[in-house]
């Protein structure tokens, strides 16, 4: 069963966050907090949504989904960012990263999204021939740019906006 994450979902959420952290061989860089995530969850001006999916026999948490809407110049439409999904290990066999998918393009179709993006990472091959299986398009002429720390603060201070 997939449904929209609700509040008590938050500790959750973040334990699967730091699960997902620890396979993409990262944990050091999963800061967020339940509050944080509460906040940015279920916040007066939520920045994201989330998803939970649950197991139909014992109703555990077995994954998750957690995006938000972004904007296109060239449609002139809003998207969706999907920032996260995650299926536990023992429970990837059973079609719930597919039905998280699902609910998330419907989502889009909803909300006329024309665009449903998200990163992969470039050795996750299961995880890319798993994308590949729903005719996910690969957009390989691309590169992520971030910019975080003391280039970002070299950065800002160069400003001259008032």
């Amino acid at each position: 069963m997939i449904r929209t994450a609700t509040v008590s979902d938050v500790a959750e959420i973040r334990a699967m966050i730091r699960e997902l952290a620890e396979y993409e061989r990262a944990v050091e860089q999963a800061r967020a907090t339940e509050e944080q995530l509460r906040e940015a969850l279920f916040g007066d001006r939520p920045a994201a949504f989330a998803l939970i999916a649950e197991d139909d026999e014992t109703g555990e948490t077995v994954g998750y989904a957690l995006w938000f809407p972004h904007f296109s110049t060239w449609t002139g439409t809003r998207g969706m960012h999907l920032e996260d999904l995650y299926v536990r290990p023992h429970a990837r066999v059973g079609g719930h990263g597919k039905a998280l998918l699902a609910s998330l393009a419907a989502i889009c179709e909803q909300k006329g999204y024309e665009r449903f993006e998200w990163w992969v990472l470039a050795w996750n091959e299961p995880t890319i021939d798993f994308y590949k299986s729903l005719g996910v398009e690969l957009l390989e002429e691309w590169t992520v740019c971030r910019l975080t720390g003391e280039p970002l603060r070299k950065l800002a201070a160069r400003t001259r906006l008032s």
